[in-house]
């Protein structure tokens, strides 16, 4: 037998080794492929989506923060005349005062996205996704901060809006931010990316 396997060429397992030529693994098992970098991209897509979510968060808290304590029972600040003012209002509905009788049903709501998020941000492999999640999910913090402990009480709390451009509803950065981050989601569904990074055509 080991001088055939001389002739063809053939090499001879050494005894006790385990391993399989026509295999190419130990033990004639197929040989595992090297592990994907998938769980670490996984982890930077999450942070990334934390990132924009904190930012988000701290631009709306910090600016509803600074406008209460300097505009609010003062007359409006014309930013480009007319066309765009800051004028602090309380706002119990939704965004762009919609819905006014609903404020403890639109904060499940809002404490609902972010546990949908949550739970989406666990197969998140795609930046755009992780982007436009982040915009909602700062957003939705925004809101539900000030819905959970300013006036009249606990999520019952009025909004701070104060955003108030000519010939349209009052508004705070975090309704602007979830208004983008919603329609970032809908571009992306349109060119058929999922969060996980699987791109189909339908």
């Amino acid at each position: 037998m080991a001088e055939a396997e001389r002739i063809t060429g053939t090499p001879e397992s050494e005894p006790g080794s385990g391993s399989d030529p026509a295999s190419g693994a130990e033990g004639g098992r197929p040989a595992e492929p090297e592990p994907e970098q998938g769980e670490g991209r996984g982890k930077r897509r999450i942070l990334a989506l934390l990132l924009v979510a904190a930012v988000v968060y701290m631009l709306d808290l910090g600016s509803k923060m600074l406008v209460v304590a300097k505009l609010e029972y003062h007359a409006p600040i014309q930013v480009i005349g007319t066309l765009l003012q800051f004028d602090v209002i309380r706002n119990r509905g939704a965004a762009f005062g919609i819905g006014e009788a609903l404020t403890i049903f639109l904060t499940i709501i809002a404490a609902v996205v972010i546990v949908v998020i949550a739970r989406i941000a666990r197969k998140l492999y795609s930046l755009p996704w992780a982007i436009a999640l982040g915009l909602l999910l700062g957003g939705a913090f925004g809101n539900l901060t000030d819905r959970i402990f300013r006036a009249p009480g606990v999520f019952e709390g009025a909004v701070v809006d104060f955003i108030r451009p000519a010939h349209f509803a009052v508004f705070n950065l975090a309704d602007s931010a979830i208004v983008c981050g919603g329609i970032l989601i809908v571009i992306l569904s349109f060119r058929g990316l999922d969060p996980d990074g699987t791109l189909h055509k339908d």
